[in-house]
């Protein structure tokens, strides 16, 4: 598939063979897979190039390659800073990239899109500004055991600096948050619930804008970890109800080093700066300073340009195949990944079945008897085979389910069946060689 360059302040429009609005699981691997050059290598032995491990990071269409490639070629300059045409023409597509993120997740307006490094800078610029002014001893952040550790860490740090005191929403038997279990954990001294909307190890989907409802009528603030469904779903902050959303472009398809914040414009106006330095003041005097206007108040010194119009056009691109049709066609896959894994002796899946919930993500995260996730990802890598294996920044969920670890696949729109198939026979065989041996 093909989509043509556009100007970053455009969205990109969608193939004349996919007409917007129709849901359905056409093939998109077969449409997208000569835009990512990446993919079309070999691997070991002369083995197609077999990627699954989207969870941890996407691969890039020439489409991000070339609007890189634009930047620095040719419009490579500072920021907002100068008078001059380059300046000028980085400014203007490096604030629609802004906006470009804002449409996506369906923001007021682009003030309210404060970029950052990635979505663990979103989390903590959070708890360092809303929090340090907002949280005091005894106040609670709520959160749950599935968490990444992005979404833990600043909060634990948080708590040894003002005293807040951070509780945990459990998990069901099937793998999904225990609803119940964090109703009964709201109460009036919790100022802040922070959870993923998907897990990227349990895969489930949590039901985002009920938890909103009972946050908000507790009296605290929702933020939303979006990484693991940004790419994979329609996300609109508006109809999800929080107050905070973060987001990662490199699992966007496009650049790393490069992620968001989303709040409301009124929470960005009353939180301080988090870093100080140039761009993000008004005037600076020896003494004193002022701060610059939302969104710049919270940026200080010279932006990830590149990685941002990057980011803009990953975003173009996904608009243009449509975020339902990208989620119908990897829930078909999804569907035939456990198919194949349940057949296989000994593989013990983490996280609610597509049976039980349709909407879950593209990944499985499996562990097998007496095997470890290390060896059997090393296995599969020598097929040209690309998991995850280890605890996926997810210690305290591996700890509740008593491992140390799991072996992950996590899947794209780039999947194919095929890739699913081998993917599967080669784990089999991985597993017969590993028990043989062992």
């Amino acid at each position: 598939m093909t989509i043509a360059p556009t100007p970053a302040s455009a969205p990109t429009p969608a193939p004349a063979s996919l007409p917007r609005g129709e849901v359905a699981a056409e093939n998109l691997a077969a449409l997208t897979r000569p835009d990512f050059p990446l993919l079309a290598q070999t691997a070991c032995l002369g083995q197609p190039l077999i990627y699954l491990d989207y969870a941890a990071t996407s691969q890039k269409p020439r489409q991000v390659l070339e609007a890189l490639q634009q930047y620095y070629g040719h419009d490579n300059a500072n920021v907002h800073r100068g008078a001059h045409q380059l300046s000028a023409r980085a400014t203007e597509h490096f604030e629609a990239a802004r906006e470009t993120v804002a449409r996506f997740v369906g923001a007021a307006n682009a003030r309210e899109i404060v970029f950052t490094r990635n979505a663990s800078e979103a989390i903590n610029l959070v708890a360092r500004t809303w929090g340090e002014s907002n949280l005091h001893a005894g106040d609670e952040v709520l959160l749950s055991v599935m968490e990444h550790h992005s979404n833990l860490v600043p909060w634990q740090l948080l708590a040894q600096r003002t005293g807040c005191v951070l509780r945990h929403a459990g998990v069901t038997e099937t793998g999904e948050l225990d609803l119940d279990d964090l109703r009964s954990k709201l109460n009036e001294r919790t100022k802040l619930v922070s959870v993923v909307q998907v897990s990227n190890t349990l895969g489930c989907l949590n039901p985002i804008a009920e938890i909103a409802a009972l946050a908000h009528a507790a009296g605290a603030l929702l933020l939303v970890d979006a990484c693991q469904s940004l790419p994979h779903m329609t996300v609109n902050v508006a109809q999800l109800g929080c107050d905070f959303l973060v987001g990662s472009s490199h699992k966007l398809c496009g650049p790393t080093g490069m992620g968001f914040l989303w709040a409301r414009e009124a929470l960005l106006e009353e939180m301080p700066p988090f870093l100080g330095g140039g761009e993000m003041i008004q005037d600076v005097y020896l003494d004193r300073s002022s701060w610059a206007d939302l969104p710049h108040k919270f940026e200080a010194g010279t932006p990830a340009i590149g990685e941002a119009i990057g980011m803009g056009a990953a975003l173009h691109y996904l608009e243009g195949l449509g975020m339902d049709r990208i989620h119908a066609w990897e829930q078909g896959l999804t569907r035939q990944l456990f198919d194949r894994l349940q057949a296989i002796e000994g593989v013990h899946i983490l996280g609610p079945t597509p049976a039980r919930q349709p909407d879950r993500a593209a990944l499985a995260a499996f562990h097998v008897d007496g095997l470890h996730a290390n060896d059997i990802a090393a296995l599969l890598d020598s097929s040209g085979i690309c998991i995850r294996s280890g605890h996926h920044c997810t210690q305290p969920l591996h700890r509740h389910y008593g491992l140390s670890g799991s072996a992950r696949a996590s899947l794209g729109f780039t999947t194919t069946p095929e890739e699913i198939d081998r993917f599967a026979e080669e784990l089999q065989s991985t597993i017969g060689f590993l028990r043989e041996h062992s």
